[in-house]
């Protein structure tokens, strides 16, 4: 640009003087057609370069466990007892049974993949939501927010769910928008591009939606019931903080998690993830999950997750620190819990020689009786 200036003053100087500029006119020309093209291949590059940052997972926190698959995870504690049950009966079998949900309709409805609860199922799993909700709020103060169920393509992004998981989603093409898989696009993204004040941290929202995925690449695994479907009701926690603390942070948005199976009385182990079996954008995760004895196993009913600055970095989400100073945030999340797997986990778990369904203490404000009968 400077060797382009620099002629075109001379062609002003010549021009002036009433001498000829013609072969510095076609210089000047020759270097706006390469300038031209530089910064096409420019744009080109950098384009390239988002693309391969974008398809880059993050890296483990040192303390990670390294190992290539789950086998390489470890069970850091467990809390309560499992059940003394003889021949318990699954979420499928109670369900049916009671009257809790119906298949048949949900698949007349959407397909198949999808739930439709009904009577006294659909009744435990609004009084569930709310119970979460309320002890979320009211005991660990998170901010309840409502947000739409759609969702920007650059939101997506945002936290990492695009363009790696594309397949994964539930997308309208013509406009570009997406059903949130987790309500963690919405609530995380509320400070996209913002700048916030360190005194203003840490921020802890939670909502409940229901979340969409199709599941890509699932055949062969636990389908049956109400396990993995396409729709699920879920509440998310989500947390925005400083470097500083976003690992203090980290334990105590597990243990807000946590207290939802201890005050329903559910046993469950909190299990730290290996490096082989780390979500995409996670820094540092722990699973927690519930006893099931239908499956007499465990099942995931809650991610724990410090993403360290990896979201924030591609929303742009920043707080402004003491010394004045720019800084990216880190961001976490929980699913608080997610449902219906704690739905299937309770039924299990609290079913009763006669076939009922004892309610937990907890819960009966909310539900309304003390049992399924």
């Amino acid at each position: 640009q400077s060797e382009r200036n620099r002629l075109s003053k001379e062609i002003g100087a010549k021009r002036s003087c009433n001498e000829p500029s013609e072969e510095l006119e076609v210089q000047v020309r020759k270097i706006g057609e390469q300038t031209v093209g530089l910064t096409q291949r420019a744009s080109a590059l950098d384009e390239a370069q988002r693309d391969l940052l974008l398809e880059t997972p993050n890296v483990p926190h040192e303390s990670v466990p390294i190992g290539k698959d789950p086998s390489a995870n470890r069970v850091v504690r467990s809390w309560g007892e499992k059940p003394r049950l003889t021949k318990p009966a699954d979420h499928v079998a109670l369900g049916t049974r009671l009257n809790l949900f119906d298949p048949e309709w949900a698949t007349k409805l959407s397909g198949s993949g999808f739930i439709c609860f009904t009577g006294a199922g659909a009744k435990l799993e609004r009084a569930l939501i709310n119970f979460m909700i309320d002890l979320h709020t009211g005991e660990h103060g998170y901010v309840e927010i409502s947000p739409p169920f759609l969702v920007r393509r650059d939101c997506m992004i945002g936290t990492s769910q695009l363009p790696k998981f594309e397949a994964d989603m539930y997308g309208l093409e013509e406009n570009q928008l997406f059903l949130a898989p987790t309500a963690e696009v919405q609530l995380t993204n509320l400070h996209r591009e913002d700048i916030l004040n360190v005194g203003d941290l840490p921020k802890k929202f939670v909502a409940y939606t229901p979340c969409f995925r199709r599941e890509a690449g699932a055949a062969g695994r636990e389908t049956r019931g109400i396990i993995r479907v396409h729709q699920f009701d879920k509440v998310e926690l989500v947390k925005l903080t400083t470097p500083e603390k976003s690992y203090q942070e980290l334990e105590s948005l597990a243990a807000d998690a946590e207290r939802v199976l201890q005050l329903l009385g559910l046993h469950y182990r909190v299990v730290e993830l290996c490096t082989g079996d780390l979500g995409f954008g996670s820094a540092k995760t722990y699973d927690i999950e519930v006893w099931s004895p239908g499956q007499d196993g465990f099942l995931e009913v809650s991610s724990c997750s410090n993403f360290e600055d990896f979201q924030a970095r591609r929303m742009q989400l920043r707080f402004k620190d003491r010394d004045g100073k720019n800084r990216f945030c880190h961001t976490l999340n929980a699913s608080g819990l997610a449902l219906p797997r704690l739905f299937a986990a309770l039924i299990e778990n609290y079913q009763q020689p006669d076939g009922s369904v004892i309610i937990p203490e907890k819960l009966q404000p909310y539900f309304g009786a003390s049992e399924i009968p």
